[in-house]
């Protein structure tokens, strides 16, 4: 399956932030999107997870697509457990039969077994990521989309998920398109890496890790 963005154009109003941006994304990697604060990242992963409409481009391979999406925050629910809230996006993706052993595998996994009865206040903002993160790879997808998930993390925790991002993907490959602003993040994760100028956003260099 090829994925690819194609000279991708979005304003608000009158202000240009994606100028013709593409990239092409290699299947089964990560590709680390690199720029300032500000200067359109989300909006463009928005896009490409069909959140967010274009003005003009074409993205190619997404589409009816089952995407995984981690964001800045974990975004767990607070009145489920691990177990519960790992189940809650397998809902209708499996049989109800297979959803208890997918959650058992993806926590055994990474030796996680222990919290499955926890709820999201019991646990560190780490560790919620780490449950985000873990949510998205056991969602039966293709493509993982991540949106700064380091973001919120001291620099303990950041490197922890970090590790624990690169146990996941040794194991359970995915499409892996993560944006970003801090470049070690993007070194140490990235097999190919895309650096963006600031608005109205342009590719201005593509590195191969």
């Amino acid at each position: 399956m090829k994925y690819k963005a194609i000279d991708i154009v979005k304003y608000y109003g009158d202000l240009k932030v994606l100028d013709g941006i593409t990239i092409d994304f290699q299947p089964n990697k990560t590709t680390c999107i690199l720029g300032p604060s500000g200067c359109g990242k989300t909006t463009f992963l928005n896009i490409i997870a069909g959140l967010t409409d274009m003005d003009s481009g074409e993205i190619i391979g997404f589409e009816n697509q089952h995407i995984s999406y981690v964001f800045q925050e974990d975004r767990l629910i607070p009145w489920k457990n691990v177990k519960e809230n790992i189940g809650f996006v397998l809902k209708g993706k499996m049989p109800e039969s297979k959803i208890e052993a997918t959650i058992n595998r993806y926590l055994k996994l990474v030796n996680l077994e222990e919290y499955k009865y926890y709820y999201p206040k019991e646990l560190s903002g780490g560790m919620r990521q780490r449950i985000s993160i873990l949510r998205a790879f056991a969602y039966p997808s293709n493509v993982l989309i991540m949106d700064e998930p380091f973001k919120s993390l001291d620099i303990n925790n950041k490197q922890i998920v970090m590790d624990f991002f690169k146990e996941l993907m040794a194991a359970k490959n995915r499409t892996c398109i993560m944006v970003t602003h801090d470049m070690e993040e993007a070194f140490t994760l990235g097999d190919r890496i895309v650096i963006l100028t600031d608005k109205p956003t342009r590719v201005k260099e593509i590195i191969e890790v």
